[in-house]
């Protein structure tokens, strides 16, 4: 049979809007706190002075309070905030005169009232400055257009690679048909997104985006060299199954990357959806490169061959300099601007995906 309940040791202090009382329990379980006509009941069970038991007290404030109050449970004690009707400083915290035995202040949360007045002063200050500083940051006027925008932009990207990924996927592994005619059957649609793709330099040369314009550039341009000036000029390379490669490694990666922008743009994030975009260009972008570099050293002899786009400087020197040696040095760079969006995505992997920091009190 429990015992008779006992009272727990309380804590007051006050502020001008509100009460606080911290309740010396630890363990606390079934907490029963409710406030009636004016009067606070509590009742609970856990570990106070008198040891394991039941503890309950009441106390009947000054003046008129909400009676909806708040309880936060920790470990080691219960704390209660009280909201007063009307903003103002209580001379006591209870009805009856004499202070209850079981009641002290609260000295880690006391203030006198002129205290209380300074700190509520100085919270209206900062939310005036506050309210200042806002103001005195310019409005956009087409923000909504700028996210309109962006959301179509990132929409029409990601649907675009979603039909090259699913023609090639259903095309190969469905319908058996060869790596051969890739080229033929998805260049169009490919010449579109990387032609589009082009504004992504635009939004981030105007401030539209916040992506640094190096690793932007050196993606964009790469891809577009490839396909425009290599695979688009020579009908030899376009039947070569390394297309097939270069355009699937391409796609996947832009299956994550435009969704997550896009519904960044409207402030959602989904959680599976940015450690793909975070994570999957980790093998992705290597492999992409490799097929590149493929191509490359395939298009090498070809371009020996019929000495298309060579340059040949004029009389005296008589000199010519071959496309297919600007084709080796731009594999060299192939590899080196591998390196710079390596190094940008993983600083991006930890920003987003790394441990968070915690704040130092």
């Amino acid at each position: 049979m429990a015992g008779p309940s006992l009272r727990p040791h309380v804590h007051w202090a006050q502020r001008h809007r509100e009460l606080y009382l911290r309740v010396e329990l630890s363990d606390v379980q079934n907490p029963e706190i409710a406030i009636t006509d004016n009067v606070l009941h509590f009742k609970a069970q856990g570990h106070g002075a008198k040891g394991d038991n039941i503890y309950e007290f009441q106390i009947e404030f000054l003046e008129p309070v909400e009676p909806k109050p708040v309880c936060r449970v920790t470990q080691r004690q219960l704390n209660i905030t009280v909201q007063k009707k009307e903003s103002n400083w209580w001379e006591r915290l209870t009805k009856q005169e004499k202070r209850p035995l079981f009641l002290a202040p609260d000295f880690d949360r006391w203030l006198d009232e002129s205290d209380a007045e300074m700190e509520l002063k100085e919270q209206e200050e900062e939310k005036i400055n506050k309210m200042k500083i806002e103001s005195r940051v310019p409005k956009d006027p087409f923000k909504h257009l700028k996210k309109g925008y962006l959301i179509m932009y990132n929409l029409v990207q990601f649907l675009g690679f979603s039909w090259i990924f699913v023609n090639m996927t259903v095309r190969l592994f469905i319908l058996g048909k060869s790596f051969y005619d890739t080229f033929h059957t998805i260049a169009d649609m490919m010449y579109f997104c990387q032609t589009l793709v082009l504004m992504e330099i635009m939004n981030s040369l105007i401030g539209l985006v916040r992506s640094p314009l190096i690793p932007a550039v050196v993606q964009v341009l790469g891809r577009n060299f490839i396909l425009f000036v290599v695979l688009g000029s020579l009908e030899e390379m376009q039947s070569k199954p390394v297309v097939f490669f270069i355009f699937y490694f391409w796609s996947i990666i832009e299956l994550f990357r435009y969704p997550y922008y896009m519904l960044s743009c409207i402030g959602i994030e989904w959680k599976p959806l940015t450690w793909l975009r975070y994570t999957a260009w980790m093998p992705l972008y290597p492999l992409g490169v490799l097929a590149e570099a493929v191509c490359i050293v395939q298009s090498i002899p070809i371009f020996s061959e019929t000495g298309k786009f060579s340059l040949g400087l004029p009389n005296p020197l008589n000199v010519t300099i071959q496309f297919s040696f600007l084709l080796q040095i731009y594999l060299i760079a192939l590899f080196l601007g591998l390196f710079v969006n390596f190094r940008h995505l993983y600083k991006q992997r930890k920003q987003h995906l790394g441990p968070k920091k915690r704040k130092m009190k």
